[in-house]
Parts: structure tokens; C-alpha cells; sequence
């Protein structure tokens, strides 16, 4: 590998005119109880130091200690200021952090000098998404050495990024000024291998083609030492090229030293080997995942493409990542689909469906084309079209196709109107709803009507109510996942079910979606399994487990019902029945006890005058509270009645999570949970009177990831 190490601009090291740096001077650090001296105006400051992140506000990080002046207090509307004791400036230099908002004038940190402002400073966020990372600054203030000053935090903006956070002021012989570096590249290998460290200080880096146009430009914790992986830059169309990777602003350019190249990714040898990696629920090679995005089977390959940023561990960089799997169960990991049209401008959620007829006229070659919609954070909703089995995407010229304060459409063709739908988010201040849009060619859209109360990720399809063709009702569901059942003529949702929402699912479950044209006429849902983290590794979150919905009769009305698609049963590699007989209180009963991560079982028990029966799996409890009728399982509760007597429960364990469907698929339940090690068990125990087990089956499973998928 050629590579060549350019910094730009001066190291930003001054230093006295002794011969070495006097002993730094704190000013503030905000670690106190209170702000000691400084006074508070307005309702932005509180009386008090913050201690990390706001309730509403995105994560803050990059503050020293455990506290730091966050004006986001009732949000970004609240204003004030922030002001000093008068203090002797005696070094030649003021460092500091700071973050939030980046409104000259109204977010920021102010010198002032008699009464004067005479240095400024803000935070580096203006539009959506951005950061709350605090990162150094500093003030040449050689001139005013000798004077006495106080320090000003400023809030006076409402609305977006209206707000600042500052924290570790210091005088100083030694600033803290971010400086630029630069590393060219002659590419001879497909991909660059980038160095993160999570939780690490946050750039925003580019990777510059030969003509010095940003190819690739993203936010990366790059690491300065000792990684803790690897993420990728998939560079093969710039293979014989010199690119050059180039971060503003940085406090160790010896960061790029560690940028290498390859022609694989990152550890391919022990990919979904990883000892916390799920093997039965999708996860992304590298760096974060969440919502589901247009899912759609094309040509014997289920599509899964999913909101990913591939260059970090938390969420952020918006991309499309994109799978494909023959059967719901073995995926491979293909290229990214979709980049942000530019940096900021993220690939928010959205939908695909198969243009058949070619409605669009963007397919070629007399073949119908994949189009998606997706959300463009900085322009709108956005179609992308394909026509090479969803593996490149060009977009529509004439994007945006709607514009409005809302996100995620959902595609889908209204056969009886002989036209397509876009259901899409949407809200104002005091709305949020989904709202119905048509089109004869997915390229000119029309408003048709507005369902209200609903938070994005919309979905919408007719189901057969106990699989009569004769009796259908629409589903529309958000992102929560709950949902109405009623009507649709095309235009408009008219809800059946009442005014209350109805829900299947519970626990760390959100933004599903259903695959466009399945080829058996099911109707499959795969949704994020948020918040089911995975500490330390090279990637985190997952997907829940496919599931076929259906609408059942039950005495409350029709109802949706949840279950594992058959193609999971591939996965069984041994069973052990120990149903049929009474399980006693207090006897132990253990029923895995040899080495195994991987397990299904199927339960269905006849409480009796038992209290409760409780499931250890791999030291997770699940236990169903008889006289509540509850499953538990960690943080979440929910209500399983019985069902002539009996219960049902249908049980996944993988490495990071369980999932339950009881009675039949009436409950989903999706749990966070990270196994310990060394504990691969099961057991099951009756407390306060016998059970009777009427089916109890154990499956041990094994990984879907059966081989190493292809780059």
C-alpha cells in the first residue's frame, strides 16, 4: 500500500515564552452541586450543573466528570443565560468544550472584557441529526492578559438545536485547537479498513476522489490508539486510484496512521463467530442497524434493507444496508444500497415494491424494475429505481416526489383504483398522522386523505379474516406497532375496530414491516429489535424474528396474531420431549444441561392451583404469573390469558434476546437479553402447587450463518 501522511495547517501547540508551559488555571469544570458563582437567568440553566443527557435529548457525550452546562432543560425552547464571576486572565490562551447549537450570537460561549463580548464561540449543529459530542476550542487571548473578564453561556434561540452545552474551562499556555490532517491513498485493494473507538472523540471525515470531490463523507470515532474495531469503506470502483482521506479537524492526526486496506472486510475469518453474535436473528456486519426498510421479494431473494451506519457503534451516518435471503432465515450481506445524497442529507426509512407493468417506465429490457421511497432528511420523499436485482440504485430525476414535515413512505398497489399508495408519515405541531397519497406511476403524486394519531413508520395491507376470502379488513399500523383494523377504497383508512388501538407485540420491538409480493401470499413482518444492544462488539442491534401475521376471530372482534415463519424450523438440530406428566413444587428440573446457546421451545401447561411456573434460560427468567395470567420476562409484563385452561408459549433464545409468542401468536413478546457465558441450561420449576404439563419440547437450533456471505 502507498500512502503518504500530509498535515495541514499548524500544530496548534503555543507555548509561553518560558521554556515550558505554566500549570494550567481552571476556571470552571461544573462538577459542583450548584454553579457555585455563576448566576443563571431564564429557565434554560436550571440551578445546577447537568449531569449528562436531558430528558428528550439525544445522547451527550465528550464532557469531562459527571457534570456540565446543558441548556436543554424543558427542551429547546427554553432561553437564558449563563454568567461568570470577573476572573484575571494570566495565560495566553482559554480551552474549553462545547457543543449544541451553532447560532452565532444565541447558542454559544462569550469573553467579555468591560462589559464587551470580545470573543465567541458555538457549538457545530444547525441542521437535523448532527451530534451532542462535545469537542475542544480554545481563544488566543494573549492580548488581553492581565484584564479581568467573566465568561457568558448564551441561550436566546428556540427550535432546532436550540441549545449549548460547554464544560472544562481552563486557562492555559497549551490550546487545545483541532487542526486538519490528510492521508493519501493509492487504492489497490477494495476496501478501507477504519480504526473506531466507541464512545471516542467524533469527526467528520472525507474521502476525496482524485478530482477532490467527496466520495464517501461521514462521522467516525476514529481511533487515535488502540481500536476497538474495524469499520469499512467499500471503495472497488476507485481500485487503481489515489484518494485521499482527509479529517478538518482533529486532536491526533496519528489517527490516520491506522486507516489500512484489504480485500476483504474486517475479521472475515471470524464474522458471526463473535461470542454475544445472534445466529438467528440479523444483525449488520459492522456498525449499527435499525428500522426494517423495503422489504420485498424479487426473483427468489427476500430483500431486507435496514437504516445502518457503517461506520460506528451507535446511530448516526444514515444509510441503506441490504440483505437478501432465500428463506427468511440465511441472509447475506450485500454492498450498501443506498448513500446519503450528501453529507446530512441521511437515507431515512422507507419501502420497495416490484413495479410490475412498469407503471414507472423506468425498467428496461421489457423487465418490471424494484423502485423504493425512501426519506431524504435534507429534500423529502425520494424514488430510487433498480434494475439489476436491487444491487445499484439510480435515482428518480425528478426527486423529490412529495415534500412535507414527515418521513418513511409505504408503498403499495391498490388493484380495484388501478393506481399505487404512498402512506407516509407526517406531522405539525399539533399532529401527527399518516397520511395517503396516490399516483398512476409512482413518479406524480396526489393527497388523498389523512389518518391521524400515528408516529412514523407506517404500514398498511389487507388481511383475510380467518383465511375467508370473503371477509378482509385493512390493517394500519406505526411504528409502535400497534394498530386498527377497518376499510380502505384506495384513498382513505376508515377504522372498524374502535377508537382504541390494538397490539400483538411488546418489548423491544419497533418500526416492522411487511415484505411487498410474497410469493405464498403471507403476510411476513420483520421489525427492529430495539434497544437489544451488544456492548462491546463490532456491531450492535438486530432484527426480531420473521413472523406471519394473520386476523382471527376471538371474543373481542378479529384480532392480529404473530407467528415464526415455518422456514425457522430448518434451523432445529435435536429435540427432547418432557411434556405429559405434572411438574411438582419445588423439584428441580433441569432440561438442557450440556453445552448449547441455541433453543425452541414449545409449552403448553395447565397452571392448576400453582402460583406461578418459571423457565430459566441460560439464567434469563421468564415466568408466567398464574393469578395475574402475566408473562414476565425482565422489564417487561404483559397479559396472557388462558385459554381453556391451558397456556401456550412458544420460546426463542439467541445470544442477545428471547422472544415469546403465546397462545397461539394473540402476544409477542421481544426481551433484551445478553446470556451469561458460562451458563448454558435450561430448567423449568413449578412454586406454590404442581403444573400440569400438557407439551413441553425442547429444540436446540443451530446458526443460520453457515457460511462466510460474500463482500
Amino acid at each position: 500500500m502507498l500512502a503518504t501522511l500530509v498535515l495541514v495547517g499548524s500544530l496548534a501547540v503555543a507555548t509561553a515564552a518560558e521554556d515550558s508551559p505554566r500549570p494550567d488555571v481552571l476556571v470552571a469544570d461544573f462538577e459542583g452541586d450548584d454553579y457555585g458563582g455563576w448566576k443563571a437567568t431564564g429557565d434554560a440553566f436550571g440551578d445546577a450543573p447537568a449531569r449528562g443527557t436531558l430528558p428528550g435529548q439525544m445522547p451527550v457525550e465528550g464532557y469531562l466528570g459527571r457534570g456540565l452546562v446543558n441548556s436543554f432543560r424543558n427542551g429547546d425552547d427554553s432561553t437564558g443565560d449563563l454568567t461568570s464571576p470577573p476572573f484575571k486572565i494570566d495565560r495566553t490562551h482559554l480551552n474549553f468544550l462545547i457543543g449544541g447549537g451553532g447560532w452565532a450570537g444565541e447558542t454559544g460561549l462569550d469573553l467579555l472584557v468591560d462589559g464587551r463580548v470580545v470573543r465567541s464561540a458555538v457549538g457545530p449543529n444547525r441542521e437535523p441529526g448532527g451530534s451532542e459530542r462535545l469537542k475542544w476550542d480554545a481563544w488566543d487571548v494573549k492580548d488581553l492578559q492581565g484584564k479581568e473578564a467573566t465568561l457568558r453561556v448564551v441561550d436566546r434561540r428556540k427550535g432546532g438545536w436550540g441549545h449549548v452545552n460547554v464544560d472544562q474551562i481552563v486557562q492555559t499556555d497549551t490550546p487545545k485547537i483541532p487542526q486538519a490532517a490528510t492521508r493519501a491513498i493509492a487504492l489497490e485493494k477494495r476496501f478501507l479498513h477504519i480504526p473506531v473507538k466507541t464512545g471516542g472523540p467524533k469527526y467528520r471525515a472525507k474521502i476525496l476522489g482524485e478530482d477532490g470531490r467527496p466520495i464517501r463523507e461521514f462521522d467516525v470515532e476514529l481511533a487515535a490508539g488502540k481500536p476497538d474495531f474495524f469499520a469499512f469503506a467499500d471503495l472497488d470502483a476507485c481500485k487503481g486510484k489515489t484518494v485521499t482521506f482527509r479529517v478538518d479537524e482533529i486532536e491526533d492526526p496519528k489517527a490516520l496512521d491506522g486507516i489500512a486496506q484489504a480485500d476483504d472486510v474486517p475479521d472475515a475469518a471470524s464474522l458471526y463467530k463473535e461470542p454475544h453474535r445472534p445466529q438467528f436473528h440479523f444483525t449488520s456486519r459492522r456498525g449499527w442497524l435499525n428500522d426494517p426498510n423495503g422489504l420485498v421479494w424479487r426473483d427468489g431473494e427476500y430483500h431486507l434493507f435496514y437504516q445502518h451506519n457503517p461506520y460506528g457503534w451507535a446511530w448516526g451516518n444514515v444509510h441503506w444496508g441490504h440483505a437478501v435471503s432465500p428463506d427468511l432465515v440465511r441472509w447475506t450481506e450485500l454492498p450498501i444500497a443506498l448513500y446519503p445524497h450528501e453529507y446530512g442529507d441521511w437515507a431515512f426509512s422507507g419501502s420497495a415494491v416490484t413495479d410490475r407493468g412498469n407503471t414507472s417506465g423506468f425498467g428496461k429490457d421489457g423487465a418490471d424494475p424494484l423502485v423504493a421511497a425512501y426519506t431524504s432528511t435534507g429534500r423529502g420523499e425520494c424514488i430510487v429505481y433498480s434494475n439489476d436485482r436491487g444491487r445499484t440504485w439510480a435515482e428518480f430525476a425528478g426527486n423529490p416526489v412529495v415534500k412535507h414535515d414527515g418521513r418513511d413512505p409505504r408503498l403499495f398497489w391498490y388493484a380495484p383504483g388501478d393506481h399505487w399508495v404512498m402512506a407516509v408519515y407526517d406531522e405539525a405541531k399539533d399532529r401527527q398522522s399518516i397520511d395517503f397519497y396516490t399516483s398512476p406511476d409512482l413518479k406524480a403524486w396526489t393527497f388523498a386523505s389523512r389518518s391521524d394519531g400515528y408516529f412514523e413508520c407506517p404500514d398498511v395491507f389487507e388481511l383475510a379474516v380467518d383465511g375467508d376470502p370473503n371477509r378482509k379488513l385493512w390493517v394500519l399500523t406505526a411504528a409502535d406497532g400497534k394498530y386498527r383494523l377497518g376499510t380502505f377504497d384506495g384513498k382513505a383508512f376508515t377504522p372498524t375496530s374502535g377508537p382504541e388501538k390494538l397490539t400483538t407485540w411488546h418489548g423491544n420491538f419497533y418500526a416492522a414491516q411487511t415484505f411487498s409480493d410474497e410469493p405464498k401470499g403471507r403476510r411476513i413482518q420483520i421489525g427492529w429489535g430495539q434497544n437489544v444492544t451488544f456492548p462491546g462488539s463490532a456491531f450492535n442491534q438486530q432484527m426480531a424474528l420473521p413472523v406471519e401475521l394473520t386476523l382471527r376471530s376471538t371474543k373481542d372482534g378479529p384480532r392480529m396474531f404473530a407467528e415464526p415463519v415455518e422456514e425457522l424450523k430448518s434451523l432445529r438440530a435435536g429435540s427432547k420431549e418432557f411434556g405429559g406428566k405434572a411438574l411438582e413444587p419445588g423439584a428441580e428440573n433441569p432440561l438442557v444441561a450440556e453445552a448449547g446457546d441455541l433453543f425452541e421451545i414449545e409449552l403448553a401447561f395447565r397452571p392448576g392451583s400453582a402460583k406461578s411456573l418459571e423457565l430459566d434460560l441460560r439464567g434469563t427468567p421468564l415466568i408466567y404469573d398464574v393469578d395475574r395470567q402475566d408473562v414476565v420476562c425482565k422489564q417487561v409484563r404483559t397479559f396472557v390469558p388462558q385459554v381453556d385452561g391451558v397456556v401456550r408459549l412458544h420460546v426463542f433464545l439467541d445470544r442477545g434476546s428471547v422472544e415469546v409468542f403465546a397462545n397461539g401468536g394473540r402476544t409477542a413478546v421481544s426481551v433484551a437479553a445478553i446470556p451469561d457465558d458460562a451458563n448454558h441450561s435450561l430448567g423449568i420449576a413449578a412454586k406454590g402447587g404442581p403444573v400440569e404439563l400438557e407439551k413441553l419440547t425442547v429444540h436446540a437450533l443451530r446458526s443460520s450463518w453457515l457460511a462466510h456471505p460474500g463482500p
